[in-house]
């Protein structure tokens, strides 16, 4: 771990690495987890508490039939607003976010819905630029880190990448954000952090990166990425090692100690002098 973690200080000090953010960063301000939401989708379609938490009930797929039942996402869509709203003090508050601020990336991508980086961004007087869809692509400023919300953002409807069908699209990856996440990420490390890697666009995402070097004749030169888990899983690690992706574990028990652990000590490589 120390040797991967020097590597990766030196190219986020560097200013080559893009950091991908998972529901595991703003689960630490309090979010209401994915369980919580496929509870409330079967309260609000009124259907039996076997059939929600069943195997074959994925939150995608609740919320595919939500859009059948009710004609739109938007009534889903107001109230994760709603209950996802964190305040700007206890996002201030949050060591975590600070870190992130403080690792000035010049690209975050993040498959989160809610507010909370640019919130951080914001609290602690650092500027940014959200990108959500085309329009925000061709105005984004230069010089200043970008936020993509790369599965949508509560204030463009039409962005949001939540029920099944928006997933099973986005696995062609063509969109303009898709086309976007191709051009940045190849020439620069990707490191992933709040992330379990069950998340299949992620998955895919990684798999096509590694075909796309193998392809080119210049794997050798390929800026790898790295995965952040909070604890050990042998075969996550065999199976992402397979496609070129470093894997670093954390030791503590609690997914957040050992996120936060591994963001201050990354903070610290990444500061020290020369």
């Amino acid at each position: 771990m120390p040797s991967e973690l020097e590597t990766l200080a030196s190219v986020v000090r560097e200013r080559r690495a893009i950091l991908f953010v998972g529901a595991g960063l703003s689960m630490t301000v309090g979010l209401p987890s994915w369980r919580q939401l496929i509870e409330h989708l079967g309260q609000e379609l009124e259907l039996g508490t076997e059939l929600v938490l069943g195997t074959d009930s994925t939150y995608q797929t609740l919320a595919e039939y939500y859009r059948l039942r009710k004609g739109s996402i938007g009534p889903l869509r107001s109230w994760m607003d709603r209950n996802w709203s964190v305040s700007d003090e206890k996002v201030r508050a949050s060591r975590l976010h600070e870190i992130v601020v403080q690792l000035d990336f010049p690209i975050i991508y993040t498959t989160n819905y809610d507010a909370n980086l640019e919130t951080a961004f914001r609290v602690h007087g650092r500027d940014y630029v959200k990108i959500a869809n085309t329009r925000d692509i061709a105005k984004a400023n230069q010089g200043v880190t970008q936020i993509i919300k790369f599965h949508g953002d509560f204030d463009d409807d039409q962005s949001l990448v939540i029920a099944e069908t928006d997933y099973l699209n986005r696995l062609s990856f063509t969109s303009p954000l898709d086309i976007k996440l191709w051009a940045d990420a190849l020439g620069r490390t990707l490191l992933f952090i709040g992330y379990s890697m069950s998340d299949l666009n992620i998955r895919l995402l990684l798999h096509r990166l590694a075909q796309i070097w193998k392809e080119s004749g210049h794997e050798k030169d390929r800026p790898c990425p790295f995965v952040f888990m909070s604890r050990r899983n042998e075969v996550q690690e065999a199976v992402l090692g397979q496609w070129g992706i470093n894997v670093i574990t954390g030791a503590e028990e609690d997914p957040q100690a050992s996120l936060a652990n591994f963001l201050e000590e990354l903070v610290r490589r990444v500061q020290a002098p020369g």
